[in-house]
């Protein structure tokens, strides 16, 4: 059973509706209500949890008598369980909507079965209209439900003999213009930006994505990791967004509350004890190398231990790009083995409390 092509159009619209929607602990979803004729009659898009899902946010601009009939156009398949709202599924069957068609299957195993509760009540079903481009739509939070954690980013920039700072300790500026602003457009894809108190007391970072001088209009959470107290007076509590500092190094703790919290994606900024760390427990899933043409010797390396100690038990990459930046160049890799899933539990810091508070 094929969509038509109104119900194709429909689709179309319906994913651009879900992309306009926050990310979070809930999938972005958009939805359209055609009547029998192929009319649009109404648009639904969801806006973050506890707000009415995509089908019930469209039901609501119409009365009983438009819907009776009429066809949903989804990206998701309608949910089938009641958490904060209830059940899509049975909302659709109660409107008296005679035809779903829907992206791709919910994966959740509590959410999931939409679609059989509404074959079970006489609603036509079709699944896989622009099933690709739905699922990559929402691939990251996808990712965290298979993971329970979000996808990690861990980023450095090094000299061209794997130093991070010279025997002194500075670091500013081992890379270029153009490679510094790239990392500051990748910032804003982000939905955290992470890095350790080693960090935020040598280098006293803002953690803003900027262009140029001026902030740019999505900005990640600043998230401070580590046991020494941040002063007041450090910039990051004048970041736009109010930071998290976790009391802990366990790493797990950090993301799985991150998580629960709706983040999907985490840029790791630093510094190398903090990289090394994620890379060692297996976190990192996309590695960002930003190479620049210098030499500065020493002992104030990119990476630290990550576990390796013999050459067979490497971390194996796979570069997905090399780019040139000015003088720099930016290489972009994941490991070759697959994604380490966080554990039910966090090992030793279940419950770690993030703070907005300075001290933490």
């Amino acid at each position: 059973m094929a969509a038509t092509e109104a119900e194709r159009d429909a689709m179309s619209r319906a994913l651009a509706l879900a992309a306009d929607g926050p990310r979070g602990v809930n999938p972005q979803v958009g939805a359209v209500i055609l009547s029998a004729s192929g009319e649009v009659l109404a648009e639904g898009v969801h806006r973050g949890a506890g707000t009415p899902h995509a089908e019930v946010d469209a039901l609501s601009r119409l009365d009983g008598t438009q819907v009776h009939g009429a066809t949903a156009i989804v990206t998701l398949e309608p949910c089938n369980h009641t958490g904060r709202t209830g059940p899509c599924a049975q909302a659709l069957i109660d409107a008296g909507i005679a035809r779903v068609v829907y992206a791709f299957d919910d994966p959740g195993e509590i959410s999931g079965g939409g679609a059989e509760r509404l074959r079970a009540a006489g609603v036509e079903v079709v699944v896989g209209e622009q099933a690709d481009a739905a699922e990559r739509l929402i691939h990251d939070w996808l990712a965290v439900q298979r993971l329970g954690r979000p996808l990690v980013t861990v980023k450095w920039a090094q000299s061209l003999d794997g130093r991070a700072a010279a025997s002194d300790g500075s670091s500013q500026w081992i890379t270029g213009p153009e490679a510094r602003a790239d990392v500051h457009l990748r910032r804003t894809d982000a939905d955290a930006i992470v890095v350790g108190t080693g960090t935020l007391l040598a280098d006293d970072p803002a953690l803003t994505a900027r262009d140029g001088d001026e902030l740019r209009p999505n900005q990640p959470v600043p998230v401070v990791i580590g046991t020494r107290a941040t002063p007041p007076t450090a910039a990051v509590h004048r970041h736009p967004r109010t930071p998290l500092f976790y009391d802990t190094h366990d790493l797990t703790a950090v993301l799985t509350d991150l998580a629960a919290r709706g983040v999907q994606r985490v840029f790791v900024e630093g510094g190398p004890t903090l990289a090394s760390a994620f890379v060692a427990a297996g976190y990192a899933d996309t590695v960002l190398a930003y190479l620049a043409p210098v030499l500065l010797g020493g002992d104030r390396v990119a990476l630290t231990d990550i576990g390796v100690s013999g050459i067979g038990e490497a971390v194996r990459l796979e570069v997905e790009q090399w780019m040139p930046l000015g003088d720099d160049l930016l290489v972009i890799a994941h490991p070759v083995t697959a994604p380490r899933a966080a554990p039910p539990t966090p090992t030793s810091t279940p419950n770690p409390r993030p703070t907005a508070k300075e001290g933490s």
